[in-house]
Formats: structure tokens, sequence, C-alpha cells
């Protein structure tokens, strides 16, 4: 199985880069391919927007490629999500295409033109702690789908949509705002401050799309800034509270976060 590494955000470290295609290799299973353009630069990004979406077009055309796998995460995806599904070439649509964090733009629309995407572990995670058990994950879900690697309280048949809280506060009312109808939302975020989770808190469940779903639950919200002073709400009381203001069942915790635990939510484990 051949699987394309793209950066649609940051420049992915080569140490990561490395680390992955020995993993891989060590498999036999699989052979990851990383594009040139993840290692280029243009202030924040990954090359200009025309580099990265050149780069995640011709994967997303290329018949050899089987599963397309994002680099990392960090900002930029929003800014070419429209384009990358803009006159589909058909091979895209037998691929599958895994990342989280900002790339959950391109998660977003992805999933709204029928394509096969799942929200789990980046390349750039390898770098973590326990980011080999990371990568693995990611790896046996693409190459195998193997159940293991799945988020525990998925329900087979049920539709599940998992996004960084901020990232999906900032695509609703966009061209890329999924369908929430009966889904099970997962949410997560980092490096948030208290009142930053209550205020997108607040955005995300006023929107009548979002109370369509059939509940909401939380991953893991880390880094947590201190507020001065102290917000006096910990983030599962301020998302639980939400939920009971905008009549959404809070569904308890995900384990979903920006971590090397991080488990994998397919799209579309309904349509399997």
């Amino acid at each position: 199985m051949k699987i394309a590494v793209v950066a649609p955000s940051c420049t992915l470290k080569p140490e990561a880069a490395q680390a992955i295609e020995a993993i891989a290799a060590a498999r036999r299973d699989c052979a990851v391919v990383i594009h040139p353009q993840c290692f280029s630069t243009d202030g924040h990004f990954a090359g200009p927007d025309a580099e990265r979406l050149a780069a995640l077009r011709e994967v997303m055309a290329d018949p050899s490629v089987d599963a397309v796998w994002f680099a990392r995460g960090g900002y930029g995806s929003n800014r070419i999500a429209e384009a990358a599904v803009s006159d589909l070439p058909g091979e895209a649509r037998r691929k599958s295409y895994l990342g989280y964090s900002d790339a959950g733009f391109l998660l977003a629309a992805f999933d709204r033109a029928g394509l096969s995407v799942a929200h789990g572990p980046l390349v750039q995670d390898i770098l973590r702690d326990g980011g080999a058990d990371a990568a693995h994950r990611a790896l046996d879900w693409l190459v195998r789908r193997d159940p293991a690697t799945l988020e525990p309280r998925l329900e087979p048949g049920k539709r599940a949509l998992a996004f960084n809280l901020t990232v999906l506060s900032q695509l609703l009312g966009t061209a890329l705002e999924p369908d929430f109808d009966g889904a099970d939302l997962l949410i997560e975020d980092v490096a948030e401050h208290d009142y930053r989770i209550d205020r997108a808190m607040f955005h995300v469940t006023g929107q009548a799309a979002v109370r369509r779903i059939t509940r909401l639950r939380m991953g893991r919200m880390s880094e947590i800034p201190d507020n001065d002073p102290p917000f006096g709400s910990t983030p599962e009381t301020i998302v639980a509270d939400w939920c009971e203001r905008s009549g959404i069942a809070f569904g308890g915790v995900a384990d979903i976060g920006h971590d090397s635990a991080n488990r994998v939510v397919p799209f579309d484990l309904h349509r399997r």
C-alpha cells in the first residue's frame, strides 16, 4: 500500500519524516512517500498556497497512491480547502485521508465531497512522547482498518464527526460546514484558555445545524494556559453547560486529543 504525505499547513520537520519512513520500512506492509513540498517554507506555511494546493491535488489524482496522510497541523489548510475539492479527479474518490488539528478544514471539505476521511494522528506526532504508538495506530488504520485503532465508543452504523473545537467554530457557516444531522460530534483542543473554550462552545452550540447532532462528546483539552483570575469552571463543566443550554445531549468523554494517545475517528464508519 502506498501512502503519500503532504503538508497543507506547516513545514514537516525532517526528523519526523525520517522516523516515519523507518517505521514504514520495518513494517513492510506499506510504503510512505513524503512529498518534497512538505519541506518547503513560506513564512508560516509549508510553501505558498499554490504550492501546497498543487501537492495535495497531485497526490489526490495519482493512481498509485492509496491514502493521503497529512504531515502536521498549525494553520493554513483552510486557505486551500475549497479549491482542493473543485473538479475532483476520479482517483481522489478511492483514497482515504487522515489527520486532525488544522487538517480538520480539509476533513470537513472532503467529507462534504463524499471522500473517506478520518480524524487521527498526524505524521509529526511521531516526535511526541509515545509517538511511535501514534504512528503505528495511523498506519494500522490506513493499511488494514484495524478496529483496535478506533475511538472505543464509536457506534457502528452511526455517523461520527471529530474536530478541534477552535477549527470547528471557524468552519461553521462556511462552504466547508459538514452535515451534522444525526451524528455523534467529538471535540478536542489544545493551548486555549478556559474562556476561549467557553466562547467557542457558545458559538458552536448556538448553531441550528449543530443542534441536529445526536450527542456531543469531549476529548482532551490540554495545555490550558492559566487564567488570572481563575475562570472558575473546568473544560468539562464548560462543555456540559453549553450542551445543556442548547438542548444538545452531552455524551461524556472521548479518547481523542492533541497527543500520542489520539484515537481514530472515521467520519464514514457508518458506510463500512
